[in-house]
């Protein structure tokens, strides 16, 4: 095969300055080389390679970098024909579409490649990995898109060895399937001989995951194989009040234990199940929110975000895909990614990491659909957290904080600020209001040992 002659050439062997990541020793979260605790804060921006220039790719990861994401999920052969339209300079990624032929000519600067190239390097140096898809599903399964199928278990090895040896030092997380999910067992053996050739190309440098269609998790297929460093699920678009937190519990109920993340939930300003059956509503920033402060509570290792408008880079005279509606540059401001960005630095400042869902946090009735409250609890129980989505007050065994004090705090997930409310005796049961209540009044309650002698909550923004 010709790809074999280009590994060589493929390799990039220039030094990463983010470190690589692996999967903590408990097998519940990611954390880097060093040992340190890595915040999956993901953003889609599916056809990034293929839609943008280099000059809107610049615009878009400074953006992402400055609201505090931590990941930017793409994809290389594209899902709107990425076969056969060129990319934004006229480049096409394979001759005559066959993966083992990738599309590199001699010189700088004038290829596919070289734009992926571009901005993985423009990435890494803002601090953001590249969650990169190898192909979008329709190349192996055509259940819908234009494809076509052009994948089998021999050339998906030798794409993904080329696709590992070139990207072997950069900041990479291989996400495989595509919206897509696997249904017989040449589907199986593709995605199979896909990861054993990214494997071979980067030598077990990068994670790899696995996307699946809306409804599913990757455990279902690939929860046992050692390729699977953690599961991915998609909640997806279809429903309003998704209860994703159960998929997340779900698939941290498995054995042996893998981090969970949910890579595709409802996104900001997509249309509520694609507006079938009449009813035309939106996703909105509260939507968005309770998407992930209900899977970070279950037990997530993070978390992606999404706006519809963005991941398929929509502007005005682009065919809009599923009622497209905002140009993506002013989608870039739309709140619920900067909000994003105040979850993280929350969940930061009171090590994640070590949270553990709990809901006997709460003496009180946690609620169902819109008011369903989520309630997690540190390992060594110095704090707990506690996400109130539409300001129910909540009643709390203070108990279950360690020592004698607790200090309580109202953190504004909207505005990315905190309330001192008190100090109590860690004794029985004590009532918490939040400041206001309804739709798009949500509060995380903060409550943290005294004894722990924790910083002062300190959210600021990442303006």
């Amino acid at each position: 095969m010709v790809l074999l002659g280009l590994l060589t050439l493929a390799s990039h062997q220039i030094s990463t300055a983010l470190p690589r990541l692996r999967v903590a020793p408990n097998g519940r979260y990611l954390i880097t080389e060093l040992g340190e605790p890595f915040f999956y804060l993901g953003d889609t921006a599916w056809e990034l390679f293929h839609r943008l220039d280099r000059k809107d790719a610049d615009r878009y990861l400074k953006d992402r970098a400055r609201k505090g994401f931590t990941v930017v999920q793409a994809v290389v052969l594209a899902e709107f024909d990425g076969l056969r339209t060129p990319n934004a300079y006229g480049h096409l990624p394979l001759l005559e579409m066959d993966p083992t032929r990738p599309a590199i000519r001699p010189g700088p600067e004038n290829d596919y490649w070289d734009h992926v190239d571009y901005i993985v390097d423009r990435a890494e140096a803002l601090g953001l990995y590249v969650g990169m898809l190898p192909t979008w599903g329709d190349k192996w399964s055509r259940r819908w898109g234009v494809g076509p199928e052009i994948f089998t278990p021999q050339n998906a090895e030798l794409y993904g060895a080329f696709l590992g040896a070139r990207y072997r030092d950069k900041p990479i997380i291989w996400i495989l399937g595509g919206d897509r999910n696997p249904e017989n067992e040449q589907h199986l053996a593709i995605i199979r001989a896909l990861a054993r050739g990214l494997k071979r190309g980067d030598g077990g440098a990068h994670l790899i995951t696995y996307h699946p269609q809306g409804g599913a998790s990757s455990s279902r297929w690939f929860h046992r194989e050692e390729w699977l460093d953690f599961n991915m699920f998609q909640s997806g678009h279809g429903r309003l009040l998704n209860p994703n937190h159960e998929m997340t519990l779900h698939d941290r109920s498995l054995d042996p234990p893998k981090p969970v993340i949910d890579g595709e939930p409802c996104y900001e300003d997509h249309p509520v199940n694609w507006h079938r059956g009449g009813e035309k509503r939106w996703f909105d920033e509260w939507d968005v929110r309770k998407a992930a402060y209900s899977s970070m509570l279950a037990g997530a290792a993070g978390h992606t975000y999404g706006n519809h408008n963005i991941w398929q880079f929509w502007h005005p005279g682009r065919e809009p895909i599923s009622l497209a509606r905002t140009p993506w540059q002013l989608a870039l401001d739309h709140p619920g990614a900067r909000q994003m960005g105040y979850l993280r630095q929350l969940l930061t400042q009171r090590s994640f990491h070590q949270l553990e869902p709990d809901q006997s946090l709460m003496a009180s009735d946690p609620g169902t659909g819109a008011d369903h409250a989520r309630a997690a609890l540190a390992q060594d129980r110095r704090y707990a957290l506690i996400y109130l989505p539409t300001g129910k007050p909540v009643q709390v065994r203070l108990p279950k904080i360690r020592g004698r004090q607790v200090r309580a705090w109202w953190f504004n997930p909207r505005q990315g600020v905190a309330e001192h409310i008190g100090d109590f005796t860690a004794e029985g049961e004590q009532e918490f209001v939040p400041p206001t209540s309804g739709r798009n009044n949500d509060w995380v309650l903060v409550l943290d040992s005294i004894e722990a002698n924790l910083p002062a909550l300190q959210p600021g923004s990442f303006r």
